[in-house]
C-alpha cells in the first residue's frame, strides 16, 4: 500500500482568455492528483487527508473511489472545500491563487495509525504551508520514517502561500531528515536555495529534479546522476504532470521492489533511466490532456 497524504482541492480552470473567461471546475490537489495517478496505474493507494462534506467533497471522493484509491481513512468536516483559480498561460504552463481560509483539508489532524501493510507515505504542496495540518503533516511524516517507512516529497511550492519564505526554507531543512526520495522541480529548487548535493547530506537517498520539456534527473547519495530527456508531445496544459511524475515514480519503484534507501542504492543507471523515461512518459500525457487527467496503465506499457 502506499499513502498520500495531503490536500484535495477544487480547481477552477479557465476555458478562454483573459480574467473574465468561464471558470470550469475540476478535481486537485497536488496529492490528491498524485492518488488518482497511482491508482489508475494499478498502485494499491489510500489517501490520507480530511475532506468538506459539501457537494465538491462528495466529488472528490467519488474521483478517487473511481480510481480504485482507499478512502476509508479520509477525515471529513463540515467546512467548505478548497478552491484554486488557475490561470494557464500561453505555453501551458498553471499558476494558482487559492481561497483557503476556514477550509476542511487545513483541519487535519495526525491519524492515530497508517494502513495495514503500508509500505510509503507521499506528502507535499498546501498541507504542508497551511496549519493546523500543516503541522499533522508533518508529524505523520517523521513518524512514518521513524517506522522505517519509504518517504517522499514533492514540496511544489505556491508562494502566494507562505507567509514567511526564510521560515518555509528552514522548515523544508528540517523535514530532510525523515525524507527518503525528494522530488522538485527546477523552479521549486531554484526558490528553495541550496543544491540537490546539500539535501542529499540532509538525508534523502535520491533526489529528482524535473525541467520541464527537457526531461528529468536524478542525484544518488552515492553521487550518480542520470538524466533523461522529456517526451516530445503537443502541450495543453500542464496542470498535474508534476504529480504524475510523483505517481510514475512510487509505481515503478514499488514494481521493482525499490521502496527502500536500499532499493534506490541498487537501482544502478539501467534502473533509474528506465524509471525517470516512465515517468516522462506518464506526465507527457497529462500535458496532453486539459486539466489533470493522469494515464491509465494501458497507456504506457511496460515500464
Amino acid at each position: 500500500m502506499i499513502v498520500v497524504a495531503g490536500e484535495a482541492l477544487i480547481d477552477l480552470v479557465p476555458h478562454g482568455p483573459g480574467a473574465l473567461a468561464d471558470l470550469k471546475p475540476a478535481l486537485g490537489g497536488g496529492p490528491y492528483n498524485t492518488a488518482v495517478a497511482l491508482g489508475r496505474l494499478g498502485s494499491p493507494t489510500a489517501f490520507c487527508s480530511r475532506t468538506s462534506y459539501d457537494a465538491f467533497g462528495e466529488a472528490l471522493l467519488d474521483g478517487l473511489r473511481r480510481a480504485g484509491v482507499e478512502v476509508s481513512g479520509v477525515q471529513r468536516g463540515p467546512e467548505p472545500t478548497t478552491l484554486a483559480v488557475a490561470t494557464v498561460g500561453s505555453g501551458g504552463s498553471a499558476s494558482y491563487s487559492f481561497y483557503v481560509d476556514g477550509t476542511a483539508d487545513r483541519l487535519f489532524t495526525t491519524p492515530a495509525a497508517l494502513p495495514a501493510g503500508t509500505r510509503a507515505v507521499s506528502f507535499g504542496t498546501c498541507s504542508l504551508v497551511l496549519e493546523p495540518g500543516a503541522s499533522a503533516y508533518e508529524e505523520l511524516m517523521r513518524a512514518a520514517a521513524a517506522q522505517g517507512l519509504f518517504t517522499a516529497l514533492d514540496p511544489n511550492i505556491r508562494a502566494g502561500l507562505i507567509p514567511d519564505a526564510d521560515a518555509y526554507r528552514a522548515r523544508f531543512r528540517g523535514w530532510l531528515p525523515s525524507v527518503t526520495l525528494l522530488k522538485l522541480s527546477e523552479e521549486d529548487a531554484e526558490w528553495l536555495g541550496g543544491t540537490p548535493r546539500e539535501w542529499l547530506d540532509a538525508g534523502p537517498s535520491a533526489v529528482v529534479l524535473t525541467r520541464g520539456g527537457n526531461g528529468l534527473t536524478v542525484l544518488t547519495r552515492d553521487g550518480a546522476e542520470y538524466s533523461v530527456p522529456g517526451e516530445k508531445v503537443e502541450v495543453v496544459d500542464t496542470i498535474g504532470a508534476g504529480d504524475t511524475v510523483n505517481a510514475a515514480l512510487l509505481h515503478g519503484l514499488a514494481a521493482q521492489d525499490a521502496l527502500s534507501a536500499r532499493g534506490l542504492a541498487a537501482l544502478g543507471p539501467d534502473g533509474w533511466q528506465r524509471l525517470l523515461r516512465f515517468a516522462a512518459r506518464a506526465a507527457a500525457i497529462t500535458c496532453s490532456r486539459a486539466g489533470a487527467e493522469p494515464p491509465f496503465v494501458d497507456d504506457l506499457g511496460e515500464l
